[in-house]
């Protein structure tokens, strides 16, 4: 009888490692899940300001155009410097834009980094556990 007791606790025993590695597995892929939203979020944020970037660079060309159009028929009347100056103003408000934009959308900010650590740590936790038997 004590033989078949060692038998079900070594089976219990197993059953609730499977169990539990389950559930591991489960809230690793629930984590993950949650990281990546929150990771295309960001990146839909990113995508929104350079569309804005790229808006704001047609405007400020246009406005660039008209103040070269102006500074020349015009020959240095001030309204076409007034142009020129906000459209330069435009270029370099659309360039910040892009460039925040870009760095935003790396590809690396888009890893569930968090849950490559979590899982790293549980693969040690296991092989510890393997280990010591």
């Amino acid at each position: 009888m004590s033989d078949n007791n060692a038998n079900k606790s070594a089976g219990s025993l197993l059953s609730d490692a499977m169990s539990n590695v389950s559930g591991l597995v489960r809230n690793e892929v629930d984590l993950a899940r949650a990281e990546i939203s929150e990771n295309v979020t960001k990146a839909g944020v990113a995508v929104g300001l350079i569309a804005g970037a790229a808006i704001i660079a047609l405007v400020a060309l246009n406005v660039l155009a008209a103040a070269l159009v102006a500074a020349l028929t015009e020959a240095g009347i001030d309204a076409g410097w007034s142009a020129l100056i906000v459209g330069v103003l435009l270029g370099l408000l659309a360039y910040v834009l892009i460039n925040k934009g870009v760095n935003d959308l790396k590809l690396s900010s888009l890893a569930p980094t968090r849950t490559v650590k979590n899982v790293q740590r549980d693969a040690e936790a296991v092989k510890d556990v393997y280990d010591d038997k």
